[in-house]
């Protein structure tokens, strides 16, 4: 708040008039500057309705600096008419005064001085009348006591052409009484204390209005996991590298997509109910393409397709158990059939981010359910080479020093793709991560170049059931 002298001083000047007063004026009478006032203004206003102060435009004139010095000093070719002595001035001494050069011409425009070029000694200026009036110089003085009214439109603009004069536009307050008009300044309550009730001292005292309009403090709002931050951010890495997004809203999975069509064995340690969850209601799926069932039970328990398979009797029993699944390379098996069922097979890039689950012994590291992060390319000709490159652009694109996964990865095997009836010659590079998982390695791109080239024992490929190093 401003000071309160000055408050009251404002107030007073504004009860000695009729109809109101310019902040410019109280400012001229108080002898302070124009923004002092302005904030004296702000300040009562806050106090209620003790003024009214209506905000105004006005324009008038005022020297510039330049223009300062000419009214005290006379115009430059006034300056330089009073230079030059009876016998004349060389030109060259003429050019050396302050006010010379520019002087000089607006003399001669105005045929006060002449030039002889001629001249035996050289080119010498002589006066050409005998006294000149400086309008220049009153027409500023003018305008600096307040009259510039009395110049014509020209001449104002002749003179900001020179950059003597400039337009300033002020805006000032007129002020007029309030309903709650007083000279006095009291301060308003901002707060109905427990005091002022039990004493009822409330009573005697002005309160401030409440503002309705003022923004409060920012609620606490809902924030994005920083789980979900991440996995936007690989969703994000996935698009711009051209893949595809799977469908993987079934968590319910039978046994048969979940670990048979990815050749696995059925006596495998990760189908124990230990491991995973099984479905007691349905217990059970029946709904398989029964020519491609009948492939992958020949492959698991016969071998083919260049393997001699697990040599085991294969069960349907153990292929139609409903499960919550284990991993979304289930969805990545289902999609890579549909595409073998295409009658022209197409190169594809697909990849998924959700949710699998695991019968884990819960601790502050493991949970029964995590994100899986999956990328599968199909094609002609993949080899591991190709994985690793992909692998770079998509840690590259990760970024340096981020927590990133070194997770499972390698090339489908040939027992798991050709029963589905894909041509042959058709590769599929595949890497798996997790949002989740403890095993989250500290990793610069740098390093992860080094992983991938040495082929460093750090599951970046892995020989598995689905993968393995000599497809």
């Amino acid at each position: 708040m401003a000071d309160t002298g000055i408050l009251e001083s404002l107030l007073r000047l504004v009860d000695k008039v009729d109809g109101g007063i310019d902040s410019q004026v109280v400012a001229s009478s108080l002898g302070v500057d124009h923004q002092v006032v302005v904030g004296a203004v702000k300040s009562v206003q806050a106090l209620g309705e003790v003024i009214e102060a209506e905000q105004r435009s006005s324009k008038h004139w005022e020297l510039t600096g330049e223009g300062q010095e000419i009214a005290e000093q006379g115009s430059h070719e006034a300056r330089v008419f009073k230079a030059i002595p009876e016998e004349g001035l060389s030109q060259s001494q003429l050019m050396k005064l302050p006010s010379g050069k520019v002087g000089f011409s607006k003399a001669m425009s105005n045929k006060w001085i002449h030039l002889d070029k001629g001249h035996e000694g050289g080119p010498r200026v002589f006066r050409m009348v005998e006294s000149i009036e400086d309008v220049v110089r009153k027409k500023l003085q003018q305008v600096q006591m307040g009259h510039s009214s009395q110049l014509e439109e020209k001449e104002k603009n002749e003179l900001k052409k020179r950059k003597l004069l400039t337009e300033v536009t002020v805006k000032s307050y007129w002020i007029t009484k309030g309903s709650n008009f007083s000279t006095i300044i009291t301060k308003q309550e901002t707060e109905l204390t427990p005091e002022m009730i039990a004493s009822g001292s409330w009573k005697e005292k002005k309160f401030k209005p409440y503002n309705f309009d003022a923004m409060g403090v920012a609620p606490d709002s809902g924030h994005l996991h920083p789980l979900m931050k991440v996995r936007t951010q690989f969703r994000q890495i996935f698009l711009e590298m051209g893949f595809t997004e799977m469908p993987t809203n079934n968590f319910i999975e039978s046994s048969f997509w979940n670990f048979d069509s990815l050749f696995q064995p059925q006596q495998h340690p990760a189908r124990d109910q230990h491991d995973t969850f099984f479905l007691s209601d349905p217990a059970v799926a029946h709904d398989f393409p029964q020519d491609y069932l009948e492939r992958v039970k020949k492959v698991h328990s016969e071998g083919g397709y260049g393997s001699q398979g697990y040599k085991y009797d294969w069960k349907i029993e153990e292929a139609q158990k409903n499960i919550l699944r284990t991993h979304t390379t289930a969805v990545s098996a289902r999609m890579l059939y549909k595409l073998a069922q295409q009658e022209e097979f197409t190169p594809v890039k697909y990849f998924s981010i959700d949710r699998v689950f695991r019968n884990e012994t819960l601790d502050a590291t493991h949970l029964a359910e995590f994100h899986q992060i999956e990328g599968v390319v199909a094609d002609y000709g993949l080899t591991l080479g190709d994985l690793m490159g992909v692998l770079h652009q998509f840690f590259t694109k990760l970024g340096l020093n981020k927590w990133v996964e070194v997770g499972n990865s390698g090339v489908f095997r040939p027992e798991m793709l050709l029963p589905m009836g894909l041509p042959e010659g058709v590769s599929v590079i595949a890497w798996g991560l997790s949002l989740e998982r403890p095993t989250m390695i500290k990793y610069g791109i740098n390093n992860i170049r080094e992983l991938v080239g040495h082929k460093v024992n750090l599951q970046m490929v892995y020989d598995s059931p689905v993968c393995r190093l000599d497809s």
